[in-house]
């Protein structure tokens, strides 16, 4: 990889509107963050830390090459995120487009809202499972634990496998 350039994973998810559509242009509009460089599969699974009914969600996971530091990569995901119909109306509402950044690098910082790596990374199968496909090697910079580790100590239970 060109010095300069980082490797930032990013967790997409959808449970409103055309989801399959709206992870699809998420990933067309992430050529604003890099160079996107692997996508995983698209998973569907059961809401994660919500009460009541939700629609199920649609997961994926993405690596892109960036020059952007991690809080810029967060400022332009909210973009697209606006640009594609999400409203932020109340924590953990259904959303037509979730974008989080889980990794950037081997980066571990927590300024301005932004916390890297993820901080409920380790926690979600939802997003271990689609990124343990693109990324089953990399270490949570904290955890000191590959990818692979976390995902197989994960909680599968409510993901239906690959769409």
């Amino acid at each position: 990889m060109p010095s300069g350039l980082v490797t930032a994973y990013i967790g997409l998810g959808s449970n409103l509107g055309d989801r399959s559509k709206n992870l699809s242009g998420a990933v067309e509009r992430l050529s604003s963050v890099g160079t996107v460089t692997a996508v995983s599969s698209i998973y569907e699974t059961k809401p994660w830390g919500v009460e009541g009914y939700q629609p199920r969600y649609l997961n994926q996971a993405v690596a892109v090459d960036t020059s952007m530091d991690a809080l810029d990569v967060v400022t332009e995901l909210l973009a697209i995120e606006y640009s594609l119909g999400r409203a932020r109306e109340e924590k953990n509402a259904s959303r037509t487009l979730d974008l989080d950044l889980l990794l950037h690098g081997d980066s571990v910082m927590n300024a301005s809202g932004v916390t890297v790596p993820h901080p409920r990374l380790h926690e979600r199968a939802f997003v271990l499972i689609p990124l343990v496909e693109i990324a089953p090697e990399i270490v949570h910079p904290i955890l000191d634990r590959s990818i692979a580790e976390l995902a197989a100590e994960s909680d599968r239970s409510g993901i239906s496998g690959l769409i």
